[in-house]
């Protein structure tokens, strides 16, 4: 937590117009949050849900408000993904939050960013919501064959 602490420190301390490559301090706290970071630790698949725990987890939809409006994950919330920083007080600080797009690309963005910030209980749901509807949504976790991972 100190070195997550100093990282964003030195982030938040240096002017924001400044890309990170010029920028030595910004690199440096990315460089060692990733370094401290575990592998895995903000992944999650859909199996990895029991049916009844989904009640408990915080999903977020970081697709825009047309996607969403088309489908999504029943009970989520649509913070899309380049707002999850100025909406990161929206999110809960404790219990589970999953974030999710089509495929997990752009929610890992979200994600990555905000456990830089602290936020140790956000996870991307790995594949998005396109493996989610392939695995059975909800029953996910009761169809599946095997544990799920990597």
């Amino acid at each position: 937590m100190k070195l997550r602490s100093l990282a964003l420190a030195a982030i938040l301390c240096l002017p924001l117009a400044a890309p990170a490559a010029e920028n030595p301090a910004v690199v440096k706290a990315i460089d060692e949050y990733m370094d401290f970071s575990e592998y895995g630790s903000s992944l999650i698949w859909p199996e990895q849900i029991p049916e009844e725990d989904w009640k408990r987890v915080y999903v977020v939809d970081a697709r825009d408000a047309a996607q969403y409006a088309r489908e999504h994950i029943p009970g989520a919330l649509n913070i899309e993904w380049r707002q999850a920083m100025a909406r990161r007080g929206d999110l809960p600080k404790e219990g589970m939050v999953v974030i999710y797009c089509n495929t997990g690309t752009l929610s890992a963005q979200a994600v990555f960013a905000l456990r830089l910030l602290g936020h140790d209980n956000v996870k991307v749901l790995q594949g998005g919501i396109e493996e989610w509807k392939a695995k059975g949504g909800f029953e996910a976790n009761k169809r599946a064959s095997k544990p799920a991972g990597h």
